[in-house]
């Protein structure tokens, strides 16, 4: 290569890491610094500080209310419009479908106020206000010996810091910890709780792709579905009534239909729900060999059986869509995680700054404060090995894949009170819940698929859980014998049987339990797991929550890390990178645009992933866009560097500007290890184009009361 040729190439990877190196991280918007505040006017932030957040006046936070605890929304209109994703908003769509009103398959359009459809137990929760009290939340931990009696401590002095916050009425407030019990902050909330759906597209439009293209790129899904805010004739929030109006916000976000172009500026704003990433190597080789082997085996074997009866039976593939959904999710993500840990040698980086952070002890003389703590975290991480495995196999085994045995755990918790008047308050309070909840179980459970998923779980739990923690007696069981007990002989397989199970007194209660095959089988795996894993899970666990505090109070102090910010817990962050492709391997480099056009060539008829509308089809046939459309071409989904997990689905894709060009709903399957080592060259979050959402709404399903309440923006016409 020519000498010059080499400089311009040396200078163009120069430019790319420093360009990279401004990019990642979660961060609190409260917070943000002036140092935030370069590194993004540098990548092209248009606006200010304090146009993100302010609580004198309207800014960003106050169109990013958290989504039904889980999720990210955003106010896209002054009567409360609210976007989200449509796997977010897929249990209120499934809960309303039926098989005469399928709005999974054919989507769901509002064409007035009176058709939007209310939403028992959903809501949505804004931040009022950010507030440090780390000093008032830590006062007097610093004198205690005992871990127990410091934690207490900080029990007690949020309680008190709650009691003592200034809100109204109205309002709520909660107090999260940071940099791993290094910082708290208090949050002011207010949460309402009568929303309504207003309009999702078919599944063949918000699925588009489903479980073969999640995690990956290139994506063609439109996953987005939109909902309305209801508040009290002064505005505040309330439950559900009829004479609620729609919610007028603080602020709501202009939608730009300009177009997004590499390089361009984007910002991400919601609640990521878990990051880890300053664990220890030792804790990253664990989660690479031990703990996703374990949980991907489990959940693709359940997926399995799920599967190949939704394939086959419409109303079982109505019944358990949101459930399989769920499941898939992140048993994909697991195995994207596990494979970019592996090229990313993460484990291998995070040795490597760990020998520089023993050097770094030395120089500045701090090896008798955290000269122990990598040894320590070999010791205690070698430790809880077996009790990790168990505890991720029983979890997902018993409480997240097979339904009968979640509730066959609930009943074993009841069977577990005592006789006094303190139990007898606990057992109505539990029992009028179950029964409450019952209904709506049994509505969506199928007793032929649920028993084939635990025939095939049970026996991985007799073949892979440690040996020294199976219960004694079922080590002459088989997988056959054990599904017997709970689908053949006991009661909880039947809704109106497990009613009588739980009538009478809690004695007589005790007495049907004690003698049911089924909630014995469950009390057996139980009882194993409570006595001899959770107890020495947690005694060891507690000494590594212990000994990770102060590794990340040491990378702080020590400035350690260039880039420290706190890992996500669900609490309101910013996320900033740039619109940008990618290369995931040799010879294979990935452009940052999809368009229509491949939709159409994944197009499968009648297939149960890559069926599209034929409504969809005219419009494409007829390049019917609109004012929708990039140089003749509709533009369906974009990819760029923000820093984002689960939690920020629905999150809204902010330009430079702080305008509306996109939904956030997906990471690439590459770059899944961010919740743990986020690496920029290929990490990238995937975004709905706000041009095809809007193309939905308009062209498709041709919703101009929705288009008309819009503020839509941009050089187009």
């Amino acid at each position: 290569m020519h000498y010059k040729n080499k400089l311009v190439l040396a200078l163009l990877l120069l430019f790319l890491q420093l360009s990279f190196a401004q990019q990642g991280g979660m961060w609190v918007p409260s917070l943000l610094d002036g140092t935030r505040e370069k590194e993004m006017k540098k990548l092209g932030l248009k606006i200010s500080l304090k146009d993100i957040y302010d609580t004198n006046k309207s800014s960003l936070k106050d169109a990013v209310p958290q989504f039904n605890g889980g999720c990210t929304a955003e106010v896209i209109s002054p009567n409360g419009l609210l976007l989200t994703n449509h796997h977010c908003g897929f249990d209120e769509i499934q809960s309303h479908s039926t098989l005469e009103h399928d709005y999974i398959t054919n989507g769901f359009w509002a064409y007035s106020l009176e058709e939007e459809l209310p939403n028992p137990n959903l809501e949505v929760t804004f931040i009022v206000s950010i507030t440090d009290v780390t000093t008032a939340v830590l006062e007097g931990v610093a004198d205690l010996n005992s871990e127990v009696n410091k934690q207490q401590r900080i029990k007690e002095n949020i309680a008190k810091v709650q009691k003592e916050t200034k809100k109204e009425s109205w309002q709520g407030s909660f107090v999260r910890s940071f940099f791993d019990g290094n910082q708290y902050l208090l949050f002011v909330t207010e949460s309402f709780e009568d929303v309504r759906l207003v309009g999702a597209p078919p599944s063949s439009i918000g699925k588009f792709g489903s479980d073969t293209d999640n995690w990956v790129w290139p994506r063609h899904t439109g996953d987005f579905s939109l909902f309305r805010i209801y508040a009290d004739k002064n505005n505040r929030p309330a439950k559900y009534s009829k004479d609620n109006v729609p919610y007028k916000p603080k602020h709501f976000f202009p939608i730009s239909i300009a177009g997004v172009k590499d390089n361009d500026f984007t910002m991400v704003m919601g609640y990521p729900g878990r990051t880890q990433e300053y664990l220890p190597a030792v804790a990253v080789s664990q989660i690479v060999n031990d703990l996703n082997p374990a949980r991907i085996k489990v959940r693709e074997q359940a997926l399995k059986v799920q599967d190949g009866f939704m394939r086959k039976n419409q109303a079982i593939k109505i019944q358990y869509a949101a459930k399989y959904a769920a499941i898939a999710n992140y048993w994909k993500k697991w195995i994207g995680e596990s494979q970019g840990l592996k090229k990313s040698d993460a484990v291998g980086k995070k040795r490597a700054d760990e020998e520089k952070f023993k050097q770094l002890l030395v120089e500045k003389n701090q090896t008798a404060a955290y000269g122990n703590l990598l040894s320590d975290f070999e010791k205690h991480y070698t430790a809880i090995r077996p009790y990790a495995v168990a505890r991720d196999y029983f979890n997902e085994i018993f409480l997240r894949n097979t339904e009968l045995t979640a509730i066959a755990f609930k009943l074993y918790q009841l069977s577990q009170l005592g006789t006094d008047a303190k139990s007898e308050a606990a057992f109505e309070e539990r029992r009028k819940a179950l029964i409450d909840g019952l209904p709506a179980f049994y509505k969506d459970f199928n007793l032929d698929v649920d028993q084939q998923v635990f025939n095939t779980l049970i026996a991985i739990y007799l073949s892979d859980y440690p040996k020294d923690f199976l219960p004694e007696k079922f080590k002459n069981e088989t997988a056959a014998s054990l599904t017997e007990k709970l689908y053949q002989k006991s009661a909880v397989s039947n809704y109106d049987q497990v009613k009588n199970l739980l009538s009478g007194s809690l004695a007589e209660v005790k007495t049907k339990l004690s003698a049911d095959p089924g909630v014995q089988l469950m009390t057996d795996i139980a009882v194993a797991y409570t006595t001899m894993v959770a107890p020495k899970y947690e005694e060891i666990n507690a000494k590594i929550t212990a000994t990770q505090k102060l590794y990340t109070k040491a990378l702080y102090e020590l400035k350690a890390i260039d880039r420290m910010f706190p890992d996500a817990n669900s609490t309101l962050r910013i996320t900033y990178g740039k619109v940008k492709g990618y290369q995931p391997k040799d010879a294979t480099l990935y452009t940052s645009k999809t368009y229509l056009d491949g939709v159409l060539e994944k197009y499968i008829p009648g297939d149960y992933e890559f069926d599209v509308p034929q409504k969809l089809i005219e419009l494409y046939e007829k390049k019917d866009y609109g004012r929708y459309a990039e140089n003749g071409k509709m533009p369906v989904c974009f990819i760029g560097t923000n820093h984002t997990t689960g939690g920020n689905s629905g999150s809204p894709a902010l330009d430079a500007k702080g305008n509306l060009i996109g939904l956030n709903f997906d990471r690439v399957w590459e770059g899944t290890m961010s919740d743990i080592y986020y690496d920029p060259a290929i990490c990238r979050n995937v975004m709905v184009d706000a041009r095809y959402i809007l193309f939905i709404i308009d062209k498709f399903a041709n919703a101009q009361n929705l288009i008309n309440e819009l503020k839509i923006i941009g050089l187009k016409k």
